[in-house]
């Protein structure tokens, strides 16, 4: 009998949870969480894998390294649930590998994993796509009702955590792009020190001999900041 109830308590709770980021938060540690919560939640799944694709490039993770083997022999052959729903933009299923004549070469993959039944469910997040495999060790094991309920809840939560993970991200680049600027900053300044005390020249005039071989050897004033700052450190050492 196949089951009709994809969610439980525990899976909607897990799912949640991918909202609230970290500092050791990244696109992989959220499709791996995804996996583990899915593979651990809802009824008759046996694992889970999660593709994200954004600009034709691809991050594959999974509940077990069978399955990323699995969704990567199924993007080799060219079919299976996967890239159906990838294709088409909707879900796609598998009842049972061994009866499926659809993609037989897929149904090989499967069963050489331990496959009996997949659910592939496409969502698309802000500026990527991704593919959520489900499988099963036993035929029939998601409904369509199921399905149907498991995809809205997956598009909801999913959408929530994607949409924190790139503003995580945008915030994460902006304070390392400051970080990095503070950091030239501070070289330039210690190069200006040393001009001004080499050629007992003005700050402004420090910075502006700097800026003229900046332009004449075509490096940026911070690279050559550090190349002078490096080089003064090297001949204080000797």
């Amino acid at each position: 009998m196949e089951s009709t109830a994809l969610i439980t308590p525990g899976l909607a709770r897990d799912l949640a949870a991918l909202g609230r980021l970290g500092e050791d938060t990244s696109m992989e540690s959220v499709l791996r969480g995804l996996t583990t919560a899915l593979a651990a939640g809802v009824p008759g799944c046996a694992g889970a894998s999660a593709e994200h694709w954004r600009d034709q490039r691809v991050l594959v993770s999974g509940s077990h390294s069978e399955l990323i083997m699995l969704v990567e022999g199924e993007r080799e052959v060219g079919e299976g649930p996967s890239v159906e729903a990838r294709k088409s933009g909707a879900r796609a299923s598998v009842s049972d590998v061994l009866t499926d004549g659809r993609w037989p070469r897929y149904d090989a993959l499967a069963t050489r994993w331990g496959v009996r039944s997949a659910l592939a469910v496409p969502i698309d997040v802000a500026q990527a796509q991704l593919v959520v495999g489900l499988y099963s060790v036993r035929p029939g094991a998601f409904s369509p009702q199921g399905a149907h309920s498991l995809t809205d809840m997956l598009t909801e939560q999913l959408g929530v955590a994607m949409a924190n993970m790139w503003d995580f991200e945008e915030v994460r680049t902006d304070a390392a792009q400051l970080q990095e600027a503070l950091a030239g900053r501070a070289l330039i300044d210690q190069a200006k020190g040393i001009i001004m005390q080499t050629s007992g020249c003005s700050a402004e005039d420090a910075f502006e001999e700097l800026r003229r071989i900046s332009q004449h050897h075509q490096v940026k004033v911070a690279d050559l900041a550090r190349l002078l700052v490096e080089e003064h450190q090297r001949k204080s050492r000797r």
